[in-house]
C-alpha cells in the first residue's frame, strides 16, 4: 500500500468555542457594511457559520449553494482536492446576500462560487494566502501549508499521559 503524500506541514484544530467567537466577529463586521438581504451558505463548511452569522445578524432567508471540492483517501481527511461539481446553484447573482463559507484554502472553490454568484459579499471565517483575493472579508488567515480541522472534522477522546503511552520507544 503506497502513502499519500500530505502537503500541509502540519495541523490547526479551530475548537467550538472559538468558531463561535469568530463567527460573532464576522458577524460584527459584516453588520457595520450594510444590511442584508438573505445568507447564502457554501456547503458543507459554511453552513454552521452561516447559521450562527444568521442569528446575530437576525437573518431568515437562508440559502445554499452545494459544491463537492475535496475527497476522502482511504477513510481520511478530506485534504486531496478533486474536480468542482456544482451539486445545486442558486438562481440569483448574489445581489444583497452574504455569500458564506468556514476557509477559502486554494480558491478554487471560491473563483467558481463567486463567478456564480458576482454581487454577492463574500465572507468567510479563516483565509489562507491563495484563496485570500477572492473574498471581501474574513476574520483569521493561515498560512497555505497549515491543514485546519473544523470542530465537527474531530472526536474529542482521552489521551493516556506520556509516562503510560505504548508508542513510546
Amino acid at each position: 500500500m503506497s502513502k499519500t503524500l500530505n502537503p500541509y506541514e502540519n495541523d490547526i484544530i479551530v475548537s467550538w468555542p472559538e468558531l463561535h467567537r469568530d463567527s460573532r466577529y464576522l458577524s460584527m463586521m459584516l453588520h457595520d457594511i450594510r444590511p442584508w438581504n438573505g445568507i447564502i451558505a457554501i456547503t458543507r463548511g459554511g453552513l454552521i457559520p452561516a447559521a450562527l452569522i444568521a442569528r446575530e445578524l437576525d437573518i431568515r432567508l437562508i440559502d445554499t449553494i452545494c459544491v463537492s471540492s475535496y475527497s476522502t483517501e482511504r477513510g481520511g481527511p478530506e485534504t486531496a482536492q478533486g474536480e468542482l461539481k456544482v451539486l445545486k446553484p442558486v438562481s440569483c447573482d448574489g445581489e444583497g446576500f452574504l455569500l458564506i463559507d468556514d476557509l477559502v484554502d486554494t480558491g478554487r472553490t471560491a473563483k467558481l462560487v463567486r463567478a456564480m454568484l458576482p454581487k454577492a459579499h463574500f465572507a468567510t471565517l479563516y483565509a489562507k494566502p491563495a484563496g485570500r483575493p477572492v473574498v471581501d472579508t474574513f476574520v483569521k488567515e493561515f498560512r497555505q501549508n497549515k491543514w485546519i480541522y473544523f470542530p465537527w472534522d474531530i472526536d474529542y477522546q482521552f489521551s493516556p499521559p506520556v509516562k503510560d503511552r505504548n508508542d513510546r520507544k
